[in-house]
């Protein structure tokens, strides 16, 4: 029987220490409010992951990746048939595109940044599926999950910072009048400023760039902090809908249910 729960009850942080800590082999699925997470582990480690309708192929990763251009992903989709990840990942080495270095990398960035963005997530359902393992043909890695929990929790923690300062994405933002001659802006920024507008919220200009909340807010802190916009209401926006808050729980209550699910986790 699969092990079910709710994020309310346990963090991604406590459900990847317990998947670690038992050496599960497996896969998490998280039916998050508007998106579906596969993460799958091998003894413990982190195998594969994929969100929402992204597949995680590999010619999808080398893209994001800018490892190949869109003309090739195009051919590569067209012509690629039923290949599989392992068969296209062995015909782009030979053909000198890229390298089982650039694969590897590039997939272990994906996969982690997959789980980065889970770190997030407050509300949903999750199940782990024993010994269900990532579909035929797709190319796996190997990663502890230590460093991938340590710097998510930070991330995370960062995260709750930045919501105190910027509560809500569904406002927007406009310039000061400081002229904005002379700032030194990475590429990053500029992409956001261009986009400054009391028309455009901060969420529409995160999808715009593809950016998670935490880098948008990020940015949005830097230049406010530098005096170069401050948040507005949206043009022609009466009411803005309520940021959702972290969810506070009883410590005992916390760890009681931490140990049941340990033990619950250990007998799958």
């Amino acid at each position: 029987m699969a092990l079910r729960g709710n994020l309310r009850d346990f963090t991604i942080t406590q459900l990847l220490n317990l998947i670690n800590l038992a050496n599960k082999t497996g896969t998490l699925i998280l039916d998050g409010p508007s998106e579906q997470a596969y993460i799958s582990f091998r003894e413990g480690k982190l195998a594969y992951a994929r969100l929402g309708k992204d597949d995680g192929s590999l010619a999808s990763v080398l893209h994001k990746a800018n490892k190949i251009n869109i003309n090739q992903y195009r051919a590569i989709v067209d012509r690629a048939g039923q290949m599989t990840d392992k068969e296209l990942g062995l015909l782009l080495i030979n053909a000198g595109y890229v390298t089982q270095e650039d694969i590897l990398l590039n997939l272990q960035g994906y996969f982690t940044g997959v789980v980065r963005k889970l770190f997030t997530w407050v509300e949903g359902i999750f199940r782990f599926e024993n010994e269900m393992l990532p579909p035929d043909g797709r190319i796996n890695v190997k990663l502890d999950l230590e460093n991938i929990i340590i710097e998510g929790s930070r991330h995370l923690r960062e995260l709750e910072q930045l919501q105190d300062e910027i509560p809500s994405l569904d406002m927007a933002l406009k310039f000061t009048k400081r002229p904005l001659t002379n700032v030194n802006l990475s590429v990053e920024e500029w992409n956001v400023v261009k986009f400054v507008d009391p028309k455009n919220t901060m969420r529409q200009i995160a999808s715009t760039n593809k950016l998670s909340d935490l880098d948008v807010r990020r940015i949005v802190y830097g230049l406010l902090q530098a005096g170069l916009v401050e948040m507005v209401r949206p043009a022609g926006v009466v009411a803005l809908s309520t940021p959702k808050q972290f969810p506070v729980q009883d410590k005992q209550e916390q760890r009681t249910l931490i140990n049941k699910l340990i033990g619950r986790i250990r007998t799958l």
